[in-house]
């Protein structure tokens, strides 16, 4: 399941792409898919990363071979030099971190003057009814590891601009899952989900197996409505292209 529509990157062969705060590997192994980068995923979880490397034996191999590695980072303190990537995605990331600011200029020193970033975080209205039906002070929101601010689409855009970054564009993402997370939320605390909770998620994994065309369709419709992400991509300022 992937956030981010990788062609909007305009990779190339041989370019190094970074996936900060990669998780287990989904769009390590999206762009490894794709043959002949260079692909990077950090994270702070070993046991996500550990998922991520053996993840990339159950995706089909490209027909043009690249690299790719998983390493343990920190997004505030990147082990990289200066000018490293051609493309950096940051998904689901920020509104984990609060000094997100500051892991916005370290993204800017690693990227090649002429790079690419997209960044996703969780939109703002899903999101805060998430946290409407979980409240503290042990809801949505107050999980270890969780969630620790709603982002405004507007002031992200302008925080990411402020780092020497053109807007390119937008869309949404995972409309089917807003309702499967408000579900959640109702229901949150409980030793066991109900039902409805438990048959929705099958639903998710059915749709992410097997990629219908008739859920496929739900979510482009539910997606600029209800989308639980919103995904933004940035050029370099005198970048024209769209």
């Amino acid at each position: 399941m992937l956030t981010v529509r990788l062609e909007k990157l305009g990779l190339k062969p041989d370019d190094w792409v970074l996936d900060l705060g990669c998780g287990e590997g989904r769009h390590v192994h999206g762009l490894y898919m794709l043959g002949g980068l260079n692909v990077v995923g950090v994270d702070l979880s070993e046991p996500g990363l550990q998922k991520g490397r053996e993840g990339l034996s159950l995706v089909p191999a490209p027909e043009t071979p690249g690299s790719t590695h998983f390493l343990k980072g920190n997004a505030l303190q990147l082990p990289f030099a200066d000018d490293t990537f051609d493309a950096i995605i940051c998904s689901e990331v920020l509104e984990h971190i609060f000094p997100y600011n500051d892991v916005l200029s370290e993204i800017r020193r690693i990227l090649k003057p002429e790079g690419q970033l997209c960044v996703s975080v969780p939109r703002a209205g899903p999101e805060r009814l998430c946290w409407k039906l979980a409240p503290p002070p042990n809801g949505y929101a107050y999980e270890p590891g969780g969630h620790i601010r709603i982002f405004d689409e507007t002031e992200l855009k302008i925080s990411v601009m402020r780092e020497a970054f053109r807007f390119k564009g937008k869309h949404y993402a995972h409309g089917l899952h807003s309702p499967y997370w408000w579900l959640k939320c109702l229901y949150w605390g409980r030793e066991k989900d109900p039902w409805i909770v438990r048959a929705y998620h099958s639903l998710l994994v059915w749709d992410l197996m097997k990629r219908p065309w008739l859920t496929r369709a739900l979510e482009a419709i539910l997606n600029p409505f209800i989308g639980k992400s919103v995904v933004i991509y940035f050029g370099p300022t005198e970048d024209e292209r769209i």
